[in-house]
């Protein structure tokens, strides 16, 4: 009774973050029609950090700010993490607009579990097996299919869009190199990797929305403009931000990250139903290509619990085995 408490309790945390991060992209769609992205990531993760410092302190004591020494790398994976996701993912957004642009970035940012496996391989040079492969080439095609709303055809066309659909996915391969950042830092709690990375992230952030606006390249948003996305900022700082942050480390801990992975499925199924619930129809190829990710991800997902098991026995049998005499 008290695990399967603890698994029920593992996949509600998991799909509360989610949701929360599938109902960001149209949350977003309002914001971006006042306030361009580079201040509204600036003033959002300036408050989360502010906000993930707090907690870190109230839950780890003081000694948890102490960067041991490596203070280069959680800069490079805030920046990566904080700075590159906000920027490229919500100046991709943008550039596309309205409820087309939500639904691309949602069904580009579910493909970062496929996007893990590129990083991993670069990383540690073990390549990714051939059916993973298969799962990174459908779930291509199923993004394909929602971009171009089934007539390939359309990419000639399509070059402001594709130069959009590029940053998206640098955004998100960004927030896939963050998120395994998280292996070099052993000794680190969630909590802990995650406030300081965003405190640093926030260092780069604040710099580049400075130097840009010294160019001449971005203007200060006005009072009314932030009070303007006041309900939106509210939303990315507490709801995708620090909720959503928490409750998925949180449910990761409890099901493990092959469990967790899966629940990614949940953030373009979000977003292509607010989408809906606003008056937007959601055409059959947009849903087909969200269905070809999602396929993809669960398809690949259950070969790595297979394959996982398989090793494992492996192992065993080969520890099993009696040393010759």
């Amino acid at each position: 009774m008290k695990n399967a408490y603890k698994l029920i309790s593992g996949v509600f945390l998991c799909l509360i973050s989610t949701i929360a991060w599938g109902g960001m992209f149209p949350v977003m769609d309002g914001a971006l029609k006042i306030m361009d992205p580079f201040y509204f990531t600036a003033i959002r993760y300036t408050s989360a950090s502010i906000i993930f410092l707090i907690l870190l302190v109230i839950f780890e004591g003081r000694n948890a700010l102490n960067f041991k020494g490596k203070i280069l790398p959680l800069w490079l994976f805030g920046s990566a993490g904080f700075a590159g996701f906000g920027f490229l993912v919500f100046l991709g957004q943008q550039i596309i607009s309205g409820a087309k642009g939500a639904i691309i970035a949602a069904v580009l940012m579910a493909t970062m579990p496929l996007m893990s496996a590129v990083v991993s391989w670069a990383a540690t040079g073990k390549k990714p097996n051939k059916f993973t492969f298969t799962a990174i080439f459908i779930a291509l095609i199923g993004v394909l299919l929602v971009i171009t709303n089934g007539n390939p055809m359309l990419l000639y066309s399509m070059k402001k869009s594709l130069l959009a659909d590029v940053f998206i996915l640098l955004g998100a391969f960004s927030w896939v190199v963050y998120t395994w950042g998280i292996t070099k830092f052993a000794g680190f709690s969630p909590l802990r990797y995650t406030a300081l990375t965003c405190a640093m992230g926030v260092v780069t952030i604040l710099f580049a929305v400075a130097l840009a606006t010294a160019l001449g390249w971005l203007h200060a948003p006005a009072a009314n403009e932030i009070s303007g996305v006041g309900w939106e900022l509210s939303y990315m700082i507490l709801i995708a931000g620090v909720m959503a942050v928490f409750t998925w480390n949180a449910g990761n801990k409890i099901l493990g990250p092959v469990n967790g992975v899966l629940f990614i499925n949940a953030l373009p199924v979000t977003t292509l139903i607010i989408a809906s619930l606003s008056g937007r129809k959601v055409t059959l190829f947009e849903m087909l290509g969200a269905l070809l990710v999602i396929a993809a991800l669960v398809l690949n997902n259950i070969y790595q619990r297979k394959d996982l098991k398989i090793t494992a026995v492996k192992d065993t049998a080969y520890k099993n085995v009696p040393d010759e005499a």
